[in-house]
Parts: C-alpha cells; structure tokens; sequence
C-alpha cells in the first residue's frame, strides 16, 4: 500500500549563501585512496545521504548540491564508527545546510538561525541502499554475489522537514529519470524510488 506524503513548496523556503565547505579529497583517486586506509582501520564505511522533496508547481524536486556548476550529489556524509544513522544524519545535515544562528551576513534577513519549530530535521524511510564492492567508483544496489566484505554501504533516506535557509539546486522528477550520463546511476533512480508514494501539494 502506498504512502501519501505532503509536499512543501519551493517558496516555502529562503535560499541562501553558506561559507563553501571545501572537498575533503583534491581528487577522485585521492578518495579512493582514503576510503581504503579508513578501511584498514575500521572496516566497511557507512554513508547517509538526504533526499529531500519539495515541489514547484506541483510536480516533484529533489534538493541537491552542485558542486564546482558541474557534479551534482546528495546532502550527507559518511558515519563515524558506531554512530547511529539517524542521529548522525541529522548531524551532516545540521553541518552541510542549517544556517549559522545569529549571523547578520548570510542568513535570514534578521541574521535568524535555524530554530526548533521550523528546523528540526524529520528523517522517513530508507529509499536505498548502494553497495561499493571494492576500492573503485563504482556502486551498486546490490552486493555482487562474489564480494563478501563490501567497503562502503551508502543508504538515502528520504527526509521530509528541513530548514528555512539552504544552499542547494531543485532538479526535478522528470530531469533526473532516466539521466544516468548527468546524473549518474543513483541520482537518476530516485524517481523509481519515489514512485511508491503518492504526494499533496501544500500550498
């Protein structure tokens, strides 16, 4: 049985400039390269990412962050060791896009921070999990039959209350599906994913 789930507008919410938060890695190799040595360390990494919706003109967004005009990904951010997912998304999401309370420059036109009432993060179902079987690029939904020790499960969670103040690009539905080449693999299945549900227009 499908879920119905309310929908906010875009206007509904301020965007606006944040500090830019560098990369951690200059390059993809460099990544890759750490994500193996935190391997050795500690063992299969653990990864949220937020897929958050709003709608404009009553179709479907999903909120992302554009990085560099050119490479498009998800808010969120690996977990430390034993975190828990919930709390730790809800950490990257305060990192990533709350605003900085009582900063007059950058958010709200009183220097307004992200309060309880209107800020709090409200994280939904588990839309999916991708598998990264080895020290590549490559993810899949799936564990490949002969890999027994993944290193990286990233999980998307839907997350359906945000803050009033954010930085990020509204893609819509419609863009995303069926756009691997833009988009790559696990941003252009998140319509399918979202298909379960059936969604209301807030005005």
């Amino acid at each position: 049985m499908s879920q119905t789930l309310t929908l906010h507008p875009i206007t509904s919410f301020t965007f606006t400039t944040k500090d830019s938060q560098p990369e951690e890695d200059p390059s993809v190799a460099a990544r890759l390269q750490r994500l193996q040595n935190n391997y050795e360390d500690f063992g299969m990494r653990r990864t949220v990412e937020a897929v958050l919706v709003v709608h404009e003109h009553g179709h479907p967004h999903v909120l992302m962050l554009q990085i560099a005009n050119a490479f498009f990904k998800l808010p969120g951010d690996y977990l430390k060791p034993g975190e828990d997912e919930i709390e730790g998304m809800k950490a990257r999401l305060d990192e990533k896009l709350a605003p900085v309370e009582g900063d007059p420059n950058s958010f709200g036109p009183n220097g307004e921070g992200m309060n309880k009432e209107d800020g709090e993060w409200e994280i939904g179902d588990c839309l999916a999990q991708w598998w990264r079987p080895s020290f590549e690029t490559f993810m899949y939904p799936y564990i490949p039959p002969h890999i027994t020790k993944p290193k990286e499960c990233k999980k998307l969670f839907l997350v359906l209350a945000v803050p009033k103040n954010m930085k990020l690009l509204a893609v819509p539905l419609f863009e995303l599906y069926d756009n691997s080449a833009r988009y790559g693999p696990q941003l252009s299945a998140i319509p399918h994913l979202l298909s379960r549900y059936n969604f209301i227009y807030a005005d």
